[in-house]
């Protein structure tokens, strides 16, 4: 196997040379262009050049359904199927929208953005979380306040045994919808669209000389907007990973900081990346669009592994087990979105087939097994353990 992690290192000593910090923002200085530290450009006259306001409304989109299908893990509290569909296709739902970013009424939503690296949303893959919302509705309608009886062949609210606080509604083989359903729109929604959309072809060989209507605030180029788009996906904290870190792929990178160093990586391959498209230096972008999708991929997948070791220490507790598996399983569903993943969807399946559809079946030796493999796959045997 190629070792991907020394390839990525070549690729970054090309661009930086040296660090220093220039008053209150310190910069990097590469060949030809400066990085900032945080994720702020402007134009000569001190305009703002940055935009991803859909963006941010998806992500809070996704945290408001999340929050929404969490309720569902209070006994006797029913999540409704329609209003779920509501919320993935933004049609006459009325947001919370606490950050004012205006998203009731908004054209943005989840559902068109599914799955569509080729141009359009996949409807197969649109359904099945639709179907997921109509599963998690059902199940939640049998509840019954006070009562934690969820258990093999038993769909309810689970309860841990070693940590009481912790309960969690699953189907009779384990399944937490829950968990599928926001983790894998983190998958087939956010990551797609970072790793294939606004990093493809398509959206990176537009203009980029002319700011697009300086007249109405836009003074950004296509090109310099696209990028933005593309992390507005992963995070839209500025000075991330001092902020940013608390949801979605800014969260999980950051946690997979210390053994994958990958929060560190996306942060400055965002950053030189919208730099040199500003300096018009194209070798320098793709040199970072290949660092993105590779440490995007090392995020998924490193994360998958972590939650199978995680589901392997609480084995014996069935509502955590099956909360860690229901989170691999999920994290392992999002790295066929990527570009030129690892995986594909058939060598997915066949690991899934170790795992079964029931999580009170499955043993310790599946999961390290699957884990095992998964660590091959990326590279990751060195890590496999810790993670």
């Amino acid at each position: 196997m190629i070792k991907r992690n020394l390839l990525m290192g070549l690729m970054a000593a090309t661009v930086f040379t040296s660090c220093q910090k220039d008053d209150e923002i310190p910069t990097c200085e590469t060949s030809g262009f400066t990085v900032p530290q945080t994720y702020i450009y402007t134009d000569a006259d001190g305009n703002s050049t940055v935009s991803y306001n859909g963006q941010e409304q998806r992500l809070e989109m996704l945290s408001e359904m999340t929050s929404y299908l969490k309720t569902a893990n209070t006994p006797g509290t029913a999540v409704d199927a329609q209003t779920l569909k509501d919320m993935y296709a933004n049609d006459g739902y009325t947001w919370a929208d606490a950050e004012n970013l205006g998203m009731t009424g908004s054209s943005k939503q989840l559902k068109s953005k599914t799955a569509a690296g080729s141009g359009t949303a996949d409807p197969t893959v649109q359904a099945y979380y639709e179907n997921l919302m109509d599963e998690v509705d059902a199940l939640s309608q049998t509840t019954t306040a006070g009562s934690t009886d969820g258990g093999p062949g038993q769909g309810g609210v689970v309860q841990s045994t070693t940590n009481t606080s912790k309960k969690y509604l699953q189907n009779a083989n384990g399944i937490e919808y829950t968990q599928l359903i926001e983790k894998g729109l983190m998958g087939a929604v956010f990551y797609n669209q970072i790793c294939v959309v606004y990093t493809g072809s398509g959206k990176m060989d537009v203009d980029n000389t002319t700011p697009v209507d300086p007249d109405n605030g836009k003074y950004y180029t296509v090109m310099e907007h696209h990028w933005d788009e593309a992390y507005g996906y992963f995070t839209t904290a500025t000075d991330y990973p001092a902020s940013g870190a608390n949801r979605f792929w800014g969260k999980y990178a950051n946690s997979r900081e210390g053994l994958l160093g990958t929060a560190s990586a996306l942060s400055e391959a965002f950053r030189t990346g919208r730099a040199a498209i500003t300096a018009n230096d194209m070798d320098a972008r793709d040199a970072q669009i290949t660092i993105i999708r590779h440490e995007m991929e090392r995020v998924a997948g490193g994360t998958a592994i972590h939650y199978l070791n995680s589901a392997v220490a609480n084995f014996s507790d069935d509502a955590l087990r099956n909360h860690a598996l229901s989170e691999a399983w999920a994290f392992m569903g999002a790295l066929p979105f990527g570009y030129e993943p690892v995986i594909n969807s058939a060598e997915l399946q066949a690991l899934y087939t170790i795992i079964g559809d029931d999580f009170y079946a499955v043993t310790t030796a599946d999961l390290l097994s699957v884990r095992d493999q998964l660590a091959t796959l990326l590279n990751m045997e060195d890590v496999k353990e810790s993670l």
